[in-house]
């Protein structure tokens, strides 16, 4: 679809802004989804009056504007216009991960006060009925059938009759679409809980343009939009930072969307799709770069020697000072070796963007080394939730995440808070007025980010208010710049510090198992971490891993001691968000005792 500065487009709501789009979009393919090894596409005209159709048989249930709508699903077709449909139908929509447990469920639905759920397949469902039996929800659209014996309270409801002859209500829901305004609040967003009980972040139409818009004028003045963008969505599209960057931005700029078989199947998704622009996050990067660096290993001393000197003359580069005798390499490089990197991302992406945790710079400054441009975003769901992004207009540099978006105001406040201010910036936490007004002062959002702006305008983040480690002596230590240096060591899979009110750091760890199963063989010893752990020579080498992480930090950072966890830190066993983020809280209830241990003896 060709748009002309689609950036500058001002639309009342994102369902209005969608209708236009569908309306230039006509018979070109929208949506795309796997089945039977064969990507088939939805259009626009398709997805418009499916969006239609279910936005009049929500309203035929008997919602009504601002009712919730909780949508339990993985990413596909179908999420994106059940999205819409709710929205359309004036009510907000209420994204849940599809890994919530049945007291996650139950909090949400009850917090929300929902009305109907969306839900796509009787697997996630078995989770999900539970609560929505004690709920007031009493409408339940199965998108897959879903076996019931027999209707009790709740109303069972099939997709595909509530999506059919939407052509009959397509300027009903047109029109509707043009009464909404970007204050009416969209959807309901719940915070994934780092410290506690997940908070809905009420997102307005506004906001979430306002986010749009933003990406669009970085996309359209620093690498252009072409007739065929293409966008490959990974990332769970109940995260805010997938929801506006991975479905609203591809509306706003007339972009297809592939939908991702999910991570096992990332790689050949890329191959196959082709995608211009992916958001991901900074452990799917890790992941990259590990899986990359040991199969360039295996290919022979060509293939190393011109990694290495792929990754010796990329970091001069990236530091703007290669010299003359670089300037061959770099040429041998290009056409050599980057192209065949970059066929394995498709052959055209134009930016693979970070977001929803700090990423380390060596993992930036990496991929440029191999010829792929990787920008750092910052950003919170309370926010729309892009607050800033690194763009080569600006110069991209790795330990920033770059200059606000377009129409979005930040400062810094005197003891380094990073304050945001603009749409973007969230109406308040749902039924919690005490927090809100904690992080809504005169109309600034307190990030609870700590950091400060570089003389290029460049945001730089220092660490998060809250997980500032204070030792005993009152110095300040970045948990997360020391457990991002730790998880590069490919030893480490997983790492959490510790030392608050203590003398010294310690590390909480999970060795990386496809490593330690090749060392156990090598050494002739068992594979399994409950029988490693005991080993000296295991401890020994993971002490190596450790050492030369402290001897790039100062005194304060080194981490003195370290133990095991039991097992990797997961979604399924509450330690990380679904987002990847460990949960410190959590880590350090269940760990209390190892902790402990560490600062005896």
């Amino acid at each position: 679809m060709k748009l002309d500065n689609p950036h500058l487009d001002h639309f009342p709501s994102l369902v209005a802004m969608f209708f236009d789009r569908a309306e230039k979009g006509g018979e070109d393919p929208f949506l795309w989804r796997k089945a039977d090894r064969v990507w088939h596409p939805l259009s626009w005209r398709q997805v418009a009056n499916q969006v239609a159709a279910l936005a009049h048989g929500l309203l035929e249930m008997g919602l009504k504007d601002g009712d919730r709508v909780v949508l339990v699903s993985e990413n596909r077709p179908e999420w994106c216009i059940a999205d819409l449909a709710i929205m359309a139908a004036g009510c907000i929509t209420v994204p849940t991960y599809t890994t919530n447990t049945e007291r996650d469920h139950q909090h949400i639905l009850d917090n929300s006060g929902a009305k109907a759920v969306i839900v796509s397949t009787a697997k996630l469902a078995r989770t999900l009925m539970p609560a929505v039996m004690r709920s007031d929800a009493h409408t339940v659209i199965t998108m897959e059938s879903l076996r019931v014996g027999q209707q009790g309270d709740v109303a069972v409801r099939d997709w595909q009759s509530l999506v059919t002859g939407g052509e009959a209500y397509l300027e009903e829901a047109k029109a509707r679409a043009a009464t909404m305004t970007r204050d009416d609040t969209a959807c309901l967003i719940y915070t994934s809980g780092t410290g506690g009980a997940p908070r809905g972040v009420m997102q307005h139409h506004g906001a979430i343009l306002h986010n749009a818009a933003g990406a669009a004028e970085v996309l359209v003045n620093d690498f252009g939009i072409g007739d065929e963008e293409v966008f490959l969505s990974f990332l769970p599209l109940s995260h805010a930072y997938e929801h506006s960057g991975g479905q609203f931005l591809p509306i706003m700029v007339g972009a297809q969307i592939y939908y991702s078989e999910g991570l096992e199947k990332l790689v050949s998704n890329i191959e196959e799709t082709r995608p211009t622009i992916m958001v991901v996050v900074p452990r799917l990067f890790e992941v990259i770069r590990a899986r990359m660096i040991k199969s360039v290993e295996k290919q022979g001393k060509l293939a190393n020697w011109m990694l290495n000197q792929a990754l010796r003359v990329g970091e001069k580069d990236y530091e703007r000072r290669m010299g003359v005798l670089d300037r061959p390499v770099d040429l041998i490089l290009d056409k050599l070796f980057r192209p065949k990197i970059q066929k394995r991302f498709g052959g055209r992406m134009k930016a693979l963007v970070s977001g929803g945790a700090p990423l380390n710079p060596e993992i930036g400054v990496f991929f440029h080394s191999i010829g792929l441009t990787l920008l750092q975003g910052y950003g919170q769901t309370e926010a729309g939730p892009v607050i800033s992004c690194n763009r080569p207009a600006a110069g991209i540099k790795m330990d920033t995440v770059g200059p606000p978006l377009m129409n979005t105001e930040v400062k810094i406040a005197d003891d380094g808070e990073i304050l945001v201010r603009g749409e973007l910036v969230m109406k308040g936490y749902w039924r919690n007025d005490a927090e809100t007004a904690r992080v809504l002062v005169d109309g600034w959002l307190h990030t609870g980010d700590i950091g400060h702006i570089d003389d290029k305008g460049r945001i730089v983040i220092t660490d998060r208010k809250k997980d500032l480690i204070v030792n005993d002596k009152g110095d300040n230590v970045s948990p997360q710049r020391v457990e991002g240096m730790l998880t590069l060591q490919p030893e480490i899979l997983q790492a959490m510090v510790y030392g608050d009110k203590r003398p010294h750091l310690v590390g909480l760890l999970v060795p990386d198992p496809e490593w330690m199963a090749e060392w156990a063989e090598a050494e002739g010893l068992p594979k399994e971490l409950c029988r490693l752990r005991e080993h000296e020579k295991f401890r020994a080498a993971i002490r190596a891993a450790v050492d030369r992480v402290n001897g790039q930090l100062s005194v304060i950072e080194k981490v003195r001691k370290f133990d095991f966890a039991d097992e990797a830190f997961s979604i399924e066993n509450e330690q990380m968000t679904p987002s990847m983020k460990i949960r410190r809280h959590v880590l350090r209830e269940v760990y209390s005792d190892k902790i402990a241990a560490l600062y005896k003896a």
